[in-house]
């Protein structure tokens, strides 16, 4: 199981590469070109020392070169010289085209990833988001995804060049000298155990600053979403501390994989430097006995020195390879998750519901150990309201969350319209229900697009049409753009009301058979509220209706109350019938008609 889970992550990048298999194969080749090229680079050296300066002899394969030193040395310099500057364009050359065509594949890698991490996140269940922070999910969709963008494509072909370069040219060297070239190979075991130990440090250190830098962000997150708390109680200078604390460890964390990453390839010049000063001592020994020309000596110490430039550039990929994987891993740890709630095996698609809602002895916990529910039976017909009533902590959100299958009872069954929801597929479930919150979430975007988000396709007049129910129409055309003002994030530019309001009116353009309320007249001002019952009359018609409320005169009003304690309900009936038989009901309710008779009591104010 764990394995095939594992395998989404591989997947995604498989299949990515396999879509673009066509623009590697001609940036693989690009990169051959670049390397050949490498390899020719020094020759043109060797030719001007050997054949035009000291006048040797040149061989067959170079009779051309004979033909124009009889005109003078000059036009051969010229010719050679040419030469050079053409191996050089040709690098360019294909060096551009790599890199164009690695960067596109590479930022296409990126947008697979952050698409396929952010799908997986809205589909993981709402017990994860509640554990989970939401900077360090940021740091994953956006951090993590881009630094594997250099590893899987444009490490990966520079990888290959590198070796391709470094056996090429050690191949040329070998023919060369072949003692000179076991000095070289000598540098080698100690080169590649130093690395191997630099790159597993920086790989460890990269796992911990990835993990300090997502609290960091979880912790800008949180602050700016509560700044007001933070400036109301003029707590500025401790957030300040507390974010430079986590801040320092993200730093010193920073600051060692950077003095790594500068060891590896201080340490790779260092050895470059030794082998260097070995190959020439050596090589300008074999030159005075005439072992060796100074062109061949002179193309042996230019192939050397390109040679340990693959083998530095191999020590930053090291670095940048021990980075991605830790992001490698942390985007596989969330793509390895699977949604605790999902569609059954059988689960069909959700007729047209009535709206019949019944729970069966449904108990739950959060998984703590302290039950939320305990043995809850009720039955809610059709078009009939039910508020829930209680204290907080008594389980009425529960009761919500579990009817939109957040979270599944761990005993009993709940049923609409005499079907377990769990034989329903989610989103046929959801789809059917509408939400109205005590705080009303809304996006930051226009006031259109935000009630449009209650049903995607919704036209201009019905959105209209559901803001004028909603009492919202009014306010909305006296803001500057009407329907088209951008709102701030979370709504903030509105006041409580009027935010209420839209949310309303979101649910309304919904026209689900079930609906849920949870707080809805809580925070209001008395104007605010008038607009906001008045709204929710019309919403309300015709629905089943769970009103999780302290608010006495939806109470009143409603078909049947749940009254909970405990995570139980000991209460059940209208309110004429509860005010008659339950003392407690009656208690509760004379002792907030008394604390204040001339307004809209809230049950909570207790």
């Amino acid at each position: 199981m764990r394995q095939g889970r594992r395998s989404r992550f591989k997947q995604v990048v498989i299949n990515h590469l396999l879509q673009v298999k066509a623009s590697l194969l001609l940036a693989a080749l690009c990169m051959l070109g670049f390397t050949l090229a490498g390899l020719l680079a020094p020759w043109p050296l060797k030719i001007i020392f050997d054949y035009v300066l000291l006048d040797h002899r040149p061989p067959s394969s170079l009779s051309f070169l004979g033909d124009v030193l009889q005109r003078g040395k000059f036009p051969a310099l010229a010719l050679v010289s040419l030469a050079i500057v053409l191996i050089a364009v040709l690098k360019g050359v294909f060096s551009y085209a790599q890199l164009a065509i690695t960067s596109r594949i590479g930022y296409q890698m990126v947008y697979a990833l952050r698409r396929e991490l952010f799908v997986h996140l809205q589909r993981l269940s709402l017990s994860f988001h509640h554990r989970a922070r939401s900077g360090d999910l940021l740091i994953k969709v956006t951090g993590d995804t881009n630094t594997l963008k250099d590893v899987f494509v444009e490490s990966a072909l520079t990888v290959v060049g590198y070796l391709l370069t470094l056996f090429g040219m050690f191949a040329v060297m070998f023919a060369l000298n072949w003692s000179l070239s076991l000095i070289v190979l000598a540098t080698f075991p100690v080169l590649f155990s130093a690395l191997s130990y630099l790159y597993r440090k920086i790989k460890a250190s990269a796992k911990s600053q990835r993990r300090s830098e997502g609290r960091s962000a979880s912790r800008i997150s949180e602050i700016l979403t509560a700044v007001s708390v933070v400036q109301a109680f003029g707590r500025e200078r401790y957030e300040e501390e507390r974010f430079e604390t986590e801040s320092g460890q993200t730093l010193e964390e920073s600051i060692r994989t950077a003095r790594m990453e500068a060891s590896a390839t201080r340490l790779v010049e260092l050895i470059t430097a030794v082998g260097t000063w070995a190959v020439i001592l050596v090589g300008s020994l074999q030159v005075l006995k005439g072992r060796m020309t100074p062109g061949d000596i002179l193309v042996f110490v230019s192939y050397q020195t390109n040679l340990y430039k693959p083998i530095r550039g191999l020590a930053r990929l090291s670095a940048r390879a021990s980075k991605a994987m830790v992001s490698a891993e942390r985007i596989a740890e969330i793509l390895e998750m699977e949604p605790e709630i999902q569609d059954d095996a059988q689960a069909v698609h959700a007729p047209g519901l009535k709206g019949e809602i019944v729970f069966e002895h449904v108990s739950f916990d959060y998984g703590n150990g302290k039950s939320v529910l305990n043995d809850v039976s009720f039955t809610i017909a059709p078009g009939q309201q039910a508020a829930l009533m209680g204290p907080s902590g008594v389980g009425k959100s529960t009761i919500a969350n579990l009817l939109l299958r957040f979270y599944d009872p761990q005993e009993g069954r709940i049923l609409i319209d005499g079907t377990d929801i769990r034989g329903y597929t989610l989103a046929s479930l959801r789809e059917q229900i509408a939400v109205v919150l005590q705080e009303s979430v809304l996006f930051c975007t226009t006031i259109r697009e935000n009630i449009a988000y209650g049903k995607l396709d919704a036209t201009m007049e019905e959105i209209i049409a559901a803001t004028q129910a909603a009492n919202a129409h009014d306010f909305i055309l006296a803001l500057e753009h009407g329907y088209d003002t951008v709102i701030g994030e979370r709504g903030d530019t509105l006041s409580g009301g009027q935010r209420q309001r839209i949310a309303i009116a979101r649910a309304l353009i919904r026209n689900a058979p079930i609906l849920i309320l949870d707080e809805p007249m809580r925070g209001l001002d008395v104007e605010s509220e008038v607009a906001v019952r008045e709204a929710l009359k019309r919403l309300m018609a015709g629905k089943t209706c769970l009103l999780i409320t302290h608010d006495l005169q939806a109470v009143t009003e409603a078909d049947l109350v749940l009254l909970l304690d405990e995570g139980r309900i000991v209460e059940r009936g209208g309110h004429s019938e509860l005010m008659t038989r339950s003392g407690q009901y009656r208690q509760l309710y004379e002792l907030k008609i008394g604390q204040s008779p001339a307004r809209t009591i809230s049950m909570e104010e207790a």
